[in-house]
């Protein structure tokens, strides 16, 4: 495979690019040897290996034994393949040495031969259900341009797509272009073909049969993937007006609302709501929501974003799918954003979409972030990564590398953070995409954060507040606010602050999330002098303890513990900002950590919490009081019950007890207690 080096673009060897699909493109003297191969073997033998290709490539159709049947052909001829190592039978039909042979067998027959096989192939594939399959060795077997032919490959392209086979539907369609006589209907049926070929994962083929038509749809939905996302928004807006009131036109508008979400110009969104509106079609319950949330209408929001967040039982559609964890992500219930983005995935995988898989994890990555998971999301980034690049998602590929930006931020690792960041904002710039851009920006400015760099953190959140489309976006600039307000007053700033704190407030009030509106207590917590802070802070953690948010309960236990500590409340101050360490450490977020610690130090209080003689010693009254409940075999949620907790409470305290005492089960708890009654 040596040969093949040197045919790869740049890009291809960078593996930014998929490697070649085109045989003869991927490896030209391996096949001319593995032809030479096949043609020292009996006409007999070539004749059934030809037969055994042409069931299995390009489309897999399981009717070789029949065939054998049908055509009162001898198998023995057969044995001389096996003795070359070419293919064995077995009870399941003919296996080849691997793909490039099998390949090399069907180009090594001649195109009548080709034509033969595939027409017994055709005969015996009458059953239920096989309609496809025969209509696609009858095009295979075809002499040249055939109407009927061509609308028979069409209809069996529409059937494949329907029951979620894209590869399948993509050489349906590419055969009834090559066999239809009308341009017009030939570049249609090439526009569906590509489409097949890129949800199928085959983004060079799905380019070289755009490359033959000139589809605004076809277009619209490339660029998206991999071009200027506001041009793929006018594209697929201009291809929705063209198709008026179809079901195609609510699919190019869910497309374009993806566009303008990329972009960051949510007015875009109240445009392809406008339009949808005039087309008098159903909008997608996110298209509609961004588009009063752009008015400021929040209330009405919401109740668009719960009805799309509802929306997400297993086996539905992955874009919708996608779009139910988009709306479930804004209302803040990163559990339903989890559910439905694997749901997405589970589908897309389900129904031959590779790259759909990857554009779900993509929006999963947030719920990763907020839940205090860094390691794993960026396991799952990584692999939604490796699944964009090979799909040819580069934009899509730009969005998880900022994401990964924001995961480095968290652990710790600076220069994977800067570098990622670095190539996230490069693509994304070029290619109008404002919403990686400000997730990159984001995550230097938290990776500036959780190191104390405050001013520079400020800035970075103040010029993420102030850029436009395509290089901001105003949903990142909200999420990023409880930091902003942070950075500000850590610098003597807080006037831009409040005005930002207010808008903040003013969308967690309409949405309702728990961990919204605890966000925005820490922020009024944080805008308020020292005693009155406490106040805001208690009402922060009684709010955290109803959400899914758990990094961000941690930052507002080390920012209220080093309150308590100046104000001089050092019991609740020691075991606020115990607790916040034991959250980051578990998280895998050292520089967070190492905050922790210094204001544990400014506080005089050791940091090995496992000195002492017993477990009093180390333990806050609370912790205590719910280790003795559980060691008394009390559940989690009776636990909560008596103490008037919530469960999630409960298995916080219960974490921190066992970080504290160094053990890992309830039964070493048990022992523990007995030994210091």
């Amino acid at each position: 495979m040596a040969e093949l080096v040197p045919r790869l673009t740049d890009r291809q060897a960078a593996g930014a690019d998929p490697l070649p699909v085109e045989p003869a493109e991927l490896a030209p003297a391996l096949l001319r040897a593995l032809r030479r191969e096949i043609r020292a073997l009996p006409d007999e033998t070539r004749l059934l290996l030809q037969l055994a290709a042409a069931d299995q490539y390009p489309v897999a159709t399981h009717a070789f034994l029949r065939a054998v049947t049908a055509g009162r052909l001898d198998t023995r001829p057969l044995e001389a393949a096996e003795a070359a190592g070419v293919a064995h039978a077995r009870a399941g039909g003919v296996f080849f040495r691997d793909p490039w042979t099998r390949i090399a067998v069907y180009e090594t027959a001649s195109p009548a031969d080709r034509r033969a096989a595939h027409q017994l192939l055709a005969r015996v594939l009458g059953g239920k259900g096989e309609t496809t399959r025969r209509s696609w060795h009858r095009g295979a077997a075809a002499l040249g341009p055939s109407a009927r032919l061509a609308a028979e490959l069409r209809t069996a392209a529409d059937r494949a797509r329907a029951e979620g086979r894209p590869a399948l539907a993509r050489a349906l369609a590419e055969r009834a272009a090559d066999l239809c006589p009308d341009p017009a209907q030939e570049a249609r049926l090439l526009a569906l073909a590509a489409a097949d070929a890129w949800y199928s994962g085959e983004p060079d083929r799905a380019r070289r049969l755009a490359a033959r038509t000139d589809d605004s749809a076809l277009n619209g939905l490339l660029a998206l993937r991999t071009g200027n996302a506001a041009e793929a928004f006018d594209a697929l807006l201009t291809a929705a007006v063209r198709q008026e009131r179809s079901a195609d036109a609510v699919e190019l508008l869910a497309l374009a609302t993806e566009a303008a979400v990329y972009t960051g110009d949510l007015r875009r969104c109240r445009e392809a709501h406008v339009l949808a509106q005039w087309l008098d079609l159903p909008p997608s319950g996110v298209l509609a929501a961004l588009a009063r949330a752009t008015d400021g209408r929040y209330a009405d929001a919401r109740v668009l974003l719960k009805g799309a967040a509802g929306r997400c039982a297993p086996g539905g559609d992955p874009r919708s799918l996608i779009h139910s964890g988009i709306a479930a992500l804004m209302l803040g219930d990163h559990t339903r954003t989890v559910t439905a983005t694997l749901r997405a995935a589970a589908s897309a995988r389900a129904r031959g979409a590779p790259g759909t898989v990857a554009q779900a994890m993509e929006f999963r990555a947030y719920a990763d972030f907020w839940t205090g998971r860094p390691r794993a999301g960026e396991a799952a980034a990584q692999e939604a990564l490796r699944q964009a690049r090979a799909t040819g998602q580069d934009n899509g590929a730009c969005h998880l590398q900022a994401a990964l930006a924001m995961f480095a931020a968290v652990t710790g690792d600076e220069e994977a953070c800067r570098e990622r960041a670095a190539a996230a904002r490069s693509h994304a710039l070029a290619h109008g995409l404002g919403l990686p851009a400000a997730l990159a920006q984001w995550a230097l400015a938290f990776l500036d954060l959780a190191g104390g760099r405050f001013p520079a953190a400020a800035a970075r959140l103040r010029a993420l507040a102030g850029f436009g489309p395509g290089h901001g976006h105003r949903a990142i600039r909200h999420l990023a606010t409880p930091h902003y307000v942070e950075a500000a007053v850590r610098t003597g700033d807080p006037r831009v602050a409040r005005a930002a704190h207010a808008d903040y407030h003013r969308w967690a009030t309409a949405v309702r999330s728990p961990d919204d509106l605890a966000l925005s207590a820490r922020c009024r917590a944080l805008l308020a002098p020292g005693a009155e802070a406490v106040r805001h802070y208690r009402e922060a953690l009684d709010l955290h303890a109803r959400g899914t948010r758990d990094f961000e309960r941690a930052r507002t236990e080390l920012l209220f513990g080093g309150v308590l500590r100046r104000l001089r409340q050092r019991t609740e101050a020691r075991d606020r900002l115990h607790s916040a360490l034991e959250a980051f450490e578990s998280f895998g977020a050292p520089h967070c950590a190492a905050q922790a610690r210094a204001e544990l130090r400014a506080l005089g209080t050791s940091l090995t919490p496992h000195s002492g003689t017993g477990p009093a010693a180390v333990l806050t009254a609370q912790q205590l009081m719910v280790a003795r409940m559980a060691a008394e075999g009390a559940t989690n949620r009776e636990i909560g019950d008596r103490l008037n907790l919530s469960t999630r409470t409960i298995d916080h305290h219960l974490r921190g007890v066992f970080a504290r005492l160094g053990i890992r089960s309830r039964i070493e708890l048990v022992r523990l207690l007995g030994e210091f009654p």
